[in-house]
């Protein structure tokens, strides 16, 4: 290791190094001690230096149990830190840095340190328009992925957290099995961004942090709709796409619709998104959770557990489902599939409920929303021999025989008005609770046993070609790594410590270079080649953080960063690749010390 003398800035190697700063994409920023993201850190150079010692530390003593994070064998005054720090504040600082030059002496001082907070940068706030079933609020930079709590609108005792890893959420819990206004109409919702950390600390720290919870909001939601199930848009932060307009989104979006009447004129009230590459909708690449929910977005924490048999099917009338499994699905002509919500890797939890890119506008998604019947294995079919109005907490059916107390009932044209029995007087039932509806003699009285089977009630191909179709396009944009100039720092040709001032920056040594994180990408692979045409790789790494020493020889130099998805449906989680950046490694111009 060559070692500078003379290099502006340099101290004497018995004394500190001076300058000790973190920053997030260039080392010139002004100093702050507040940040989302773990940043990296920066110095000037000292004097006779060979390497320099750097540690991270819980408390300013650096004791041994306080390490966080060191590195011993440091040959740049700066440092891309490899993990993930949680968020964590303390008076004044939660987190403190140092380091120290190695010269031929030995160790040097240690530099004063530097402190700073690991801290949210906002707390979520609603984003409107609203649409009925859907949640969404602000991104909060740092975060991973995000917690909601909703609560339970019949029993206010009862309520549910689940993960999410966009700012958009459905509501299935309030309309799965509860078509009705008293489930519905009012949400409660709460939410706080979730930080998932990489790498390992070295004193144990947490590997999740939480920002704070939000304010209870409230959505209001209109009563659910009847008429045929129609498509009305697709849904990110930053596009609607909708009949009138295709557009394109960075993430996958939510999905709108309203209606609850298929192409086969029956009412319904489950029903999931299907997608498809084409647009007679033939070749399926993602399938839906089963939802009552007018809205739809995928969860990568899985989809609600769904009643496998009609005994819980009847305790789903009136409960908060929790988050589990659901049967398989069966379409209209008998094929069975599971549900991508189901797609969980063997050596990961969270379900593969994104979407690759496509080439747009040429290359788009089409989807639809299909009707499911909860179709039971065996069934007593009765029917009203009197009408019944609204309020009603008896029945008269033409045949009573089989029915007894605690029997699940669904009256009236498919899927039925949901109702239990409590007592069997001849043909009359009586029933828990009055009814919803006004019922005709004649109407089929169902009580539905055994095992239950979700079946699409139309073929997909025959909704599309109805017109129940829409398109959207999904393309992440490339990562950013440079406004006008790139997101690099390090030891410039005469020693001194600078940012990248111009498009093809000169650096002595490795570089430091970083980039803009997204919101699609859980990790970053870097390469770098000698020509930008053709591009010929000449290494790669890959890590969870976004920034990175790159370990460069001398030379002209192009290197470009991609994201990987690890939600992407299939086993090529890649994003798209940035511009090639150019930069210069040079020789020193400084003086060398023997």
């Amino acid at each position: 290791m060559l070692a500078l003398c003379g290099a502006a800035g340099a101290r004497a190697a018995g004394k500190g190094p001076t300058g000790l700063h973190a920053f997030m994409l260039r080392t010139n920023e002004p100093v702050v001690h507040t940040f989302s993201r773990t940043p990296s850190f920066g110095w000037n150079p000292v004097k006779g230096a060979r390497r320099y010692q750097f540690e991270l530390s819980t408390g300013p003593s650096f004791s041994d149990n306080s390490i966080v994070w060191s590195a011993h064998n440091l040959r740049m005054p700066t440092v891309a830190v490899p993990i993930s720090l949680p968020w964590i504040t303390g008076n004044p600082y939660s987190l403190y840095a140092h380091v120290r030059a190695v010269t031929n002496r030995g160790p040097g001082a240690w530099s004063a340190a530097f402190g700073f907070n690991m801290r949210w940068a906002a707390v979520p706030a609603p984003v409107t328009p609203n649409y009925p079933g859907l949640l969404r609020w602000t991104e909060v930079p740092g975060a991973s992925a995000y917690e909601v709590w909703i609560r339970n609108p019949v029993d206010q005792s009862e309520s549910k957290i689940f993960t999410t890893h966009l700012n958009m959420a459905d509501e299935r819990e309030y309309y799965t099995f509860h078509q009705d206004a008293a489930w519905t109409s009012t949400v409660q919702w709460r939410v706080r961004a979730e930080r998932l950390l990489y790498g390992s600390t070295q004193n144990g720290l947490p590997t999740v942090s939480h920002g704070p919870w939000s304010p209870v909001y409230v959505n209001s939601n209109p009563a659910p709709s009847g008429g045929l199930l129609s498509l009305q848009a697709s849904v990110t932060s930053g596009a609607v796409s909708n009949a009138a307009n295709a557009r394109i989104h960075e993430t996958m979006p939510a999905f709108i619709y309203h209606g609850n009447t298929g192409i086969d004129g029956f009412r319904h009230e489950l029903w999931r998104v299907e997608i498809f590459t084409d647009q007679d909708c033939l070749n399926p690449v993602f399938r839906g959770a089963v939802t009552g929910s007018p809205a739809y977005v995928p969860r990568m924490s899985g989809p609600l557990a769904i009643p496998a048999d009609a005994t819980n099917e009847e305790k789903a009338w009136t409960s908060f489902l929790d988050g589990g499994t659901e049967p398989d699905g069966v379409t209209a002509d008998g094929q069975t599939f599971k549900t991508n919500e189901l797609d969980v890797p063997q050596d990961g939890a969270a379900a593969r409920v994104d979407l690759w890119d496509n080439s747009w506008p040429g290359g788009r998604y089409y989807w639809t929303v299909i009707p499911v019947d909860a179709v039971p294995a065996d069934a007593l079919l009765t029917s009203l021999a009197l009408p019944a109005m609204i309020g009603d907490t008896t029945i008269t059916v033409a045949d009573a025989t089989g029915i007894g107390a605690g029997d699940p009932l669904l009256i009236g044209p498919w899927p039925g008005e949901h109702a239990v029995v409590t007592g069997v007087t001849g043909n009359t039932l009586t029933l828990k609770t009055g009814l919803q509806g006004v019922h005709l003699a004649g109407e089929e009285v169902l009580r539905p046993s055994g095992t239950i089977t979700y079946r699409d009630s139309e073929l997909a191909q025959d909704a599309c070609a109805a017109g129940k179709v829409l398109a959207f396009g999904k393309s992440t944009q490339p990562i950013v790594t440079g406004q006008r100039t790139p997101f690099a720092s390090g030891l410039s040709p005469n020693g001194r410590l600078v940012a990248a001032t111009k498009a093809s920056p000169k650096f002595y040594g490795a570089p430091l270079v970083a980039w803009l994180p997204t919101s699609s990408a859980h990790a970053y692979e870097i390469q770098w080649s000698r020509t930008k045409y053709p591009w010929r790789a000449a290494g790669m790494l890959a890590t969870y953080s976004s920034s990175l020493m790159l370990p460069l020889t001398p030379g002209t130099w192009y290197y470009r960063v991609r994201g990987l998805d690890f939600l992407m449906t299939g086993s090529r989680p890649e994003l798209s690749w940035s511009a090639p950046v150019r930069l210069i490694v040079t020789k020193p111009r400084f003086r060398i010390v023997h």
